[in-house]
Order: C-alpha cells, then sequence, then structure tokens
C-alpha cells in the first residue's frame, strides 16, 4: 500500500502548492508510509529547466510525468499544459496504481479529481481530493468563465460528482467544505485541514541579523512586504494607492517579491505613478526564504472577498512563521481576518481603504513595541497551531480511516483531530 499525491509540482519547485504538497509527503514518509509524488518536469515559473524523470527525494519516489512546457502566459498555454498533465496522470494511475493505494490529487490542474476518478476505480485504489483552489468556482469569480454558462455549468457538475464518488476531500477551510457541504457532498466524506508552515525552515531573523537588509540597501528602512504570487486572486490597488499617499516619507519602503499574472500591470503602474518608495524582487531560493520574509517589518496579504470560499492565501502561514504582523486586504470577516484578529497578530482593511492601511502601517512604523508583540503573537499561533507536525498530524488524522489497519499498527498514535 503507498500514498501517491498528484500535484502538477513539486519539490524543489517552490509555488505555494508544490512547498504544502512536498513538505506532506517528506514528513509521512519519514514516518514510514510509502509515498510516491506526481508532478510534471518543469518549475512553475519556467520551462526552461527539465527536472528528471524518475528520482528518490528524501524518501519519496517522485515520478515527473510528461507534459507540453507552454508555460503559464496565455490561457492557451496553460490549458495545453493542464490537459497534458491529465493525460498523462491517468494513464500512470491506469498503469501503476494498485488495489488499497491511497491516491491524493490535488487542483492543480483543475479538475484533476475528475480525470482521475475512472481510472482509480479501474485499479480499486482510493480516491482523497485535496483542495487548494475551488473549481471552477475561482474562474467564474474571476471572470474567467460566465456564471451559468455551459463551460461553467459543466465543469460544476463533472468536479461535484466526482466529489461525491471520492472516499474523502480535505479542504483548507470550513467555509469551503460548508459550501461543498451545501452543493451536496456528504459530510462525513469532508475533512478541514488548515494549511501550515515548516517552523524550523522559516524563522524570525532580526533586522540588524539579516544580509538582505543590507544586499537590498534597506538598512535603517520601515520596510512593507508582500512576498509570493502576483495572482488574479489578489488585489495590489490598495497597497499601490498607500505606497502613493506614504511617498513623502523617505523612511518608508513597499518591497514586493514574487511574479504572476499581475507583477507586470503592478510594476507599470508603479513607473506610471512615479513611485520611488516600491522595490520590487523575484522570488528567493528556499534557503533564503527566511531572509527573504523577515527583511519586511509588515506584511500585505490579500484576496479578493468574492473568493473567500475558494481559496485560502497560504503566504499568511509564511508570514506567522517569520513573527512578522499582517496587514490583511479583504474580507473583513473571512478567514485571515478573523484569525490575525483573534490571536492579535495583524489588521485588516476593505479593499480600496488605503488611508485605513497608511494609518496601521504609520502605528506599526511609530511603535516597535507594538510591531514586536504583534510578531510574538504571529509566530506563538503558528507554534500552537499552524506548525508542519501539527498540520501533518491532522491530515494523517483526516485520512487514517482510509488506511490499512496494518499499516495504522506500525506508526505511532496521532494527536489530534481531522478537523480543526
Amino acid at each position: 500500500m503507498k500514498i501517491v499525491l498528484a500535484n502538477r509540482y513539486f519539490h524543489p519547485d517552490q509555488s505555494a502548492t508544490s512547498r504544502m504538497v512536498s513538505s506532506l509527503a517528506f514528513a509521512l514518509a519519514e514516518r514510514g508510509f510509502s509515498v510516491t509524488a506526481l508532478a510534471c518536469r518543469h518549475f512553475h515559473d519556467t520551462s526552461d529547466i527539465v527536472l528528471p524523470a524518475r528520482e528518490a527525494i528524501n524518501g519519496v519516489s517522485v515520478h515527473r510525468l510528461w507534459t507540453s512546457g507552454f508555460g503559464r502566459r496565455g490561457m492557451m498555454n496553460r490549458a495545453g499544459d493542464y490537459a497534458t498533465f491529465h493525460l498523462s496522470a491517468m494513464a500512470w494511475f491506469l498503469l501503476h496504481a494498485r488495489a488499497r493505494d491511497l491516491c491524493v490529487v490535488c487542483t492543480d490542474p483543475p479538475l484533476l479529481g475528475v480525470s482521475a476518478a475512472a481510472p482509480l476505480a479501474i485499479r480499486g485504489a482510493r480516491l482523497v481530493n485535496w483542495i487548494m483552489d475551488l473549481f471552477p468556482e475561482t474562474a467564474v469569480e474571476l471572470g474567467v468563465l460566465s456564471r451559468g454558462g455551459g463551460l461553467d455549468r459543466f465543469a460544476t457538475s463533472l468536479r461535484d460528482a466526482a466529489l461525491k464518488r471520492s472516499d474523502l476531500t480535505i479542504c483548507p477551510i470550513h467555509s469551503m467544505a460548508n459550501y461543498l457541504e451545501q452543493r451536496g457532498t456528504i459530510p462525513r466524506k469532508l475533512a478541514t485541514v488548515h494549511h501550515w508552515s515548516d517552523e524550523k525552515e522559516i524563522r524570525p531573523i532580526h533586522p540588524e541579523d539579516n544580509p538582505l537588509r543590507e544586499e537590498w540597501k534597506l538598512k535603517e528602512k520601515f520596510i512593507v512586504g508582500y512576498s509570493g504570487n502576483f495572482g488574479r486572486a489578489h488585489e495590489f490597488a490598495t497597497l499601490l494607492d498607500t505606497a502613493e499617499k506614504l511617498r513623502g516619507y523617505d523612511d518608508i519602503r513597499f518591497l514586493l517579491i514574487g511574479d504572476g499574472q499581475q507583477r507586470a500591470f503592478t510594476e507599470l503602474e508603479v513607473q506610471r505613478r512615479g513611485l520611488t518608495n516600491v522595490l520590487f524582487k523575484q522570488y528567493q531560493p528556499a534557503e533564503r526564504l527566511a531572509q527573504s520574509l523577515s527583511v519586511a517589518d509588515v506584511h500585505i496579504v490579500s484576496l479578493l472577498p468574492a473568493l473567500e470560499y475558494c481559496i485560502v492565501p497560504s503566504k499568511f502561514y509564511g508570514v506567522l512563521a517569520a513573527g512578522r504582523p499582517t496587514i490583511f486586504v479583504g474580507d473583513q470577516q473571512g478567514e485571515v481576518a478573523s484569525v490575525s484578529r483573534r490571536a492579535h497578530c495583524g489588521e485588516a482593511v476593505a479593499p480600496g481603504d488605503s488611508t485605513a492601511m497608511a494609518a496601521i502601517i504609520m502605528r506599526l512604523r511609530g511603535s516597535s513595541v507594538r510591531r514586536s508583540r504583534m510578531g510574538e503573537n504571529a509566530r506563538q499561533l503558528l507554534e500552537s497551531e499552524y506548525m508542519l507536525r501539527h498540520g501533518v498530524d491532522r491530515w494523517q488524522a483526516a485520512v487514517s480511516h482510509l488506511l490499512p489497519k496494518v499499516a495504522l499498527a506500525s506508526l505511532s498514535p496521532l494527536p489530534g483531530k481531522a478537523a480543526l
């Protein structure tokens, strides 16, 4: 019996879904499970490098499937890469899945649980859907698909049917699980397991001890950071308006790290507005991630309110690990806003309210005591609820009823519950 994790990207790729899937795979392998990862042969941000088709990493057998390498620029390119991954994964499942294997399919590419259902049923394997981004709802809310149109109805019906036939669906937030229950997924086939961050990989680094501050010429500056994907689901107008409001403060800098569909637009806006207080950097390698996230004194995390039930910004958990306060731009009653408010580690503003964001930044700039207290609260929250071991414990507990008793007998007892 083996656990198979299927996601388009896997270590050493550093995309959000890859980091989640890779950390789980390595942890399960360390606990004694036989783990296989299915991924493509490319990095999420470049098609120039081709990774090995087969290798073992930290006890995980990695099978990298052939796919087209058109890249992420343009819907047609993405569609081609999605389709070829679906076909390659279906073929792999038909050839290699075995009865009682636990096959966990993620949502990159979208609807992978739909195409995997038939071959896994033929092979007698268990199917678990681990939803990172809810599709097609995300595409509908972003205007990529017409709400109630033919493609929306068709994709939704396929997805709902696949979830009903699967053995379990794991969601990262309760609102997503509640939505799927309302759409007909049986409650006993739903579990909520929050995302996590590796507390050893990402740790707080004091500004005076952070070499990136010196390298990027940010010593003695108050840094407002954004780190992660510049995706359609995120909102940047409020951040840019705030930077424009605070352009007269020479000690304040806005540091934007990452790449994605909206980065080019954001850079053009910065140029158009003449914002010399905004600095862009590319993704940093994994060994510098703690330094990269710790450069900022406060981090911006954003999510369009309409997507609150579809996505959770995983970058929030990295900010907690780095021990930094969060300013969340989005639904004031949403997941990140509610957690930040409860733990006193961040504040939230509505999209478009740059006045409120500027006021929060000025308060934090003016009080190192407030910043330190919120940062300490953030790290404490991570260590009490969202560090790697807690997440893996809860994930394993959620699927434990699907694992053979003989497999569980050799493993140590697990604390926690499937849904917290």
